[in-house]
């Protein structure tokens, strides 16, 4: 049963069991029952938690049962997913019963695999259609009537009732169609965050103030809707994350991210597919013609949010350049060095993992600072060559595959890989690839 919301799990469950009692009958009695309940047929059998069991209990030699009845081949397989299985059920010994085949299946019998293997198209085909038919369907809404589609309403909104449901046999049921409303508590802090932005205030300021003022992140002040964070303290992502949402013009988006989905192991199919969240382009967004719910900001201060930087621009009017990006580690705590844009030049610095959201508690080590040109200064006097030419300094560096350390005060140390003897070597002529070792090699 893939929805535990909308069926009833009791009638679901009795009538798959009576057509497997009935295929059955006379021929075998069901010793047990594996069901589960708001899987898809999609996921694999390991992903599904009963499906996963019987597999686990298919391979105790001491099992009670010498084959698996299916109520119904859809509700048990997708696609390729007998083909997958099938050596398994061979390599224990166990037959799958089908109520399309009123019996075993025959895994020599060609008509037998051909069935299968149509039943699976058409198990796929219908979970396509079906997804395709819903997504269809919530894309019309969104558009034209501005529908809330589900999910957690964002900081600063609350979910009110709008009046019955539109489809008049839910409206009959009792339910009602829901629509965002900005929350009282909440939206004050969304309406800053824009302000300060368009203000010209950084993200991270506004993050630090917000923590400084104990205002409740998202998490915190509804942890029962985001059990999945800390509810601590506010953070950059969340501060850039409600900048960057439209829905805050009172606009309804949808498809801002999207599912891609791929194989978990290539060599084991059984373990089923991946899947990953992803941010969807621009142009595939989804948004309401007309204003669903009241704004928290206006559509143009939106945009000239989006554009607005706390950092100003280069004096050559270029992009941002970092030279040594990547090239400075921080001798105090080992890491590479941040780039860091101030009054208009490059710089790089390490605050030993600490974040600019929070204020510091506590003795802690200085960050450690050092200006571009003044690293190209000190970089240059260590190879004894010319600062006039910082690329031909950075160049140097990769060559002589230099470590560069960086300590407080902005003092730079430089070190030399080894070079290579005569002993180590490696020959000019390709090596003879070795045979891998078994683990009995590998243990001494």
């Amino acid at each position: 049963m893939s929805t535990r919301e909308f069926q009833d799990r009791l009638s679901s469950a009795r009538w798959q069991r009576d057509f497997a009692e009935e295929l059955v009958d006379g021929r075998g009695v069901v010793v047990a029952e594996f069901f589960d309940v708001g899987c898809s047929r999609r996921l694999p059998w390991l992903q599904r938690p009963e499906a996963s069991r019987l597999l686990a209990a298919m391979a105790d030699p001491a099992r009670a049962f010498d084959a698996i009845v299916v109520g119904e081949f859809e509700r048990a397989f997708c696609g390729d997913q007998f083909r997958v299985l099938a050596p398994l059920l061979e390599l224990y010994g166990v037959e799958l019963w089908l109520p399309e085949l009123n019996g075993p299946v025959d895994a020599t019998n060609e008509l037998h695999l051909s069935l299968l293997a149509l039943l699976g198209v058409h198990s796929k085909r219908e979970v396509q259609r079906s997804r395709f038919r819903a997504k269809a369907a919530m894309r019309a809404q969104v558009i034209e009537q501005g529908r809330h589609l589900g999910g957690r309403p964002p900081y600063g909104y609350r979910l009110v009732d709008a009046g019955p449901h539109p489809n008049a046999a839910h409206a009959r049921w009792g339910r009602m169609v829901q629509r965002l409303e900005p929350d009282p508590v909440t939206a004050p802090h969304v309406r800053w965050i824009f302000a300060q932005r368009l203000a010209g205030r950084s993200v991270t300021r506004i993050a630090h103030d917000l923590n400084d003022r104990q205002v409740p992140c998202p998490s915190g002040y509804d942890p029962g809707r985001n059990p999945h964070r800390s509810g601590t303290s506010w953070t950059l992502r969340t501060v850039a994350a409600i900048l960057a949402n439209p829905r805050y013009t009172g606009r309804q988006v949808w498809n801002r991210q999207h599912t891609t989905r791929g194989p978990l192991d290539i060599a084991d199919d059984l373990l089923g597919q991946s899947e990953t969240r992803r941010w969807t382009d621009l142009q595939q967004w989804v948004i309401s013609r007309d204003v669903a719910h009241e704004p928290l900001v206006s559509e143009r201060d939106f945009v000239a949010a989006q554009w607005t930087s706390a950092v100003p621009a280069p004096f050559d009017g270029n992009l941002n350049r970092y030279l040594l990006n990547g090239l400075i580690r921080c001798r105090e705590c080992g890491r590479i060095l941040d780039s860091h844009w101030v009054n208009g030049h490059p710089a790089y610095r390490c605050r030993h993992g600490s974040r600019s959201s929070t204020t510091a508690v506590g003795d802690r080590v200085r960050n450690v600072y050092i200006h571009e040109t003044k690293a190209i200064q000190q970089l240059a006097e260590h190879l004894g060559i010319p600062d006039s030419d910082p690329h031909m300094v950075v160049q140097a560096l990769l060559e002589h595959d230099a470590q560069v350390t960086c300590a407080v005060g902005g003092v730079l140390g430089i070190h030399f890989a080894p070079t290579p003897t005569a002993t180590n070597q490696r020959p000019a002529i390709p090596q003879q690839r070795l045979a891998a070792k078994t683990p009995t090699d590998c243990h001494h």
